[in-house]
């Protein structure tokens, strides 16, 4: 018979203890250990014995290569964000704030997998089978007959969800969501640290011992990061973020975790009457505009393996010195009060009585330094009243001491930028370019100073 083992385990990091300590010896965080109660079965030496006749170490050019079939979803923005598909047998955690559309993207695509021929399980603790399929009514009107191979079911224990599952034999299961289903032997209530715990370590064994797909919808804190310990990234395979401002119609998913591709791509969609909808980058950016508008700036940025136009706004107000306001919307506050000391020192721009205020148009998110130039020609245009010529794109990474420094993926950029209709290209000198498609004109600087200078005097209509 087995004998019972108490461990300590943190909230926070999921390291384990085997004695309770008020400090975590891993994180260094106070009052985080829990009791965790398990069996110590298979602990002994024979145990470890057959486990070193089992297996040996191999060298790595030994180990056989693993092939790894993917699925995809017919959303090609989401099949891009999980590197091609979903991975049988893998455990996928999606969160975002509270009708951002992690519902909606699951339902979607589910019933894109169901009407291939693929066995689905949707089960939704938190709105009713009825609830849900008005939902999907909604979001998928073109479909007059519902898919057999898609079932749902409103449930809360994990367990009686499993064996759903194993029932219709889905291929892949979702759960919406973790922080409302829970396990009757667990004494917690559902959302709690124990609970969060064992849900997802036994919806995780059960993806990989069935080869079933599961997909779990988490909430999210007041401060954007996933509820729960953070043992719960650590288990599963994939972690999607689902960003965007609810007031805005576009939405984001980006992989911050992936195990089986990279983390460097993102989906873009669009929040419609009739659901998500993807989105082309060229719908972010007006980057023909027909007129010059001073305060505004086309970036090339880079989104994982794709070149995004994003639009960079600043308005420059008359403030009060000693009180001035400084207000980004989808850039780094931090950066933008770097760029305006860099403005005032060698560029010779009088801010420390303006008000300025940056906003990246369609509620993107820009964070790279590639998009300091266009800050700063933003913030400039606007407070001198002067913009760019129509068609011009800016990129490049702007130094404390008002230099341009190189970039990473220029070439791309520029073709990109090219592609979607600039003919004027302002980027840092020095940095060797590849033959260029069509006849733009590539204009090198060296310093900010000499980049304003590149901004022209609007002309008032008589």
């Amino acid at each position: 018979m087995s004998k019972v083992k108490t461990s300590f385990v943190c909230r926070d990091c999921g390291a384990i203890a085997p004695r309770w300590s008020g400090r975590c010896l891993e994180c260094g965080v106070w009052d985080t250990m829990e009791t965790f109660a398990g069996s110590d079965e298979g602990d002994g030496p024979a145990h470890c014995a057959t486990d070193a006749a089992g297996s040996s170490a191999l060298p790595l050019s030994e180990v056989p290569a693993l092939e790894v079939p993917r699925i995809a979803t017919g959303i090609g923005e989401f099949d891009r964000t999980l590197g091609g598909g979903i991975v049988p047998g893998s455990a996928i955690l999606i969160g975002g704030d509270p009708g951002i559309g992690k519902s909606t993207l699951l339902l979607q695509a589910f019933s894109a997998l169901a009407a291939r021929g693929q066995r689905v399980l949707y089960a939704s603790s938190e709105e009713s089978a009825q609830q849900v399929k008005l939902r999907a009514q909604r979001i998928c009107p073109g479909e007059s007959q519902p898919h057999d191979t898609l079932y749902l079911l409103a449930e809360t224990s994990v367990a009686r969800i499993t064996n759903e599952a194993r029932r219709v034999r889905a291929s892949f299961l979702a759960i919406d969501s973790i922080q409302l289903v829970q396990r009757h032997d667990a004494d917690a209530l559902p959302g709690s640290m124990t609970q969060l715990r064992r849900c997802c370590l036994e919806l995780v064994q059960f993806a990989k011992s069935t080869g079933t797909a599961v997909l779990i919808i988490g909430h999210v804190t007041k401060e954007g990061d996933l509820a729960g310990p953070k043992l719960l990234e650590h288990l599963v395979d994939v972690v999607l973020s689902f960003e965007g401002d609810r007031h805005h119609a576009f939405r984001l998913v980006r992989a911050t975790k992936n195990r089986y591709g990279s983390t460097h791509e993102i989906g873009l969609f669009e929040m419609t009457g009739d659901g998500l909808a993807e989105v082309d980058e060229s719908a972010l950016a007006a980057a023909n505009a027909a007129d010059p508008r001073p305060g505004s700036a086309i970036v090339p940025v880079m989104a994982g393996s794709r070149v995004l136009l994003a639009e960079i706004q600043a308005l420059v107000a008359a403030g009060f010195l000693g009180n001035a306001k400084r207000k980004a919307s989808g850039t780094d506050t931090g950066r933008l009060s770097m760029m305006i000391a860099v403005l005032e020192k060698h560029a010779g721009l009088r801010l420390a009585d303006q008000d300025i205020y940056t906003a990246v148009a369609g509620g993107m998110r820009v964070v790279e330094p590639a998009a300091d130039l266009g800050v700063c020609l933003a913030i400039a245009g606007a407070h001198l009243g002067r913009a760019l010529a129509p068609g011009t794109a800016v990129l490049g990474e702007v130094g404390l001491s008002g230099e341009l420094r190189p970039m990473r993926n220029l070439d791309q950029r520029i073709a990109e930028a090219i592609r979607r209709g600039c003919n004027t290209i302002v980027c840092p000198s020095g940095q060797p370019l590849a033959r260029l498609p069509g006849s733009a004109t590539i204009i090198p600087v060296r310093g900010i100073a000499q980049a304003i200078e590149l901004l022209s005097p609007i002309r008032k209509a008589h």
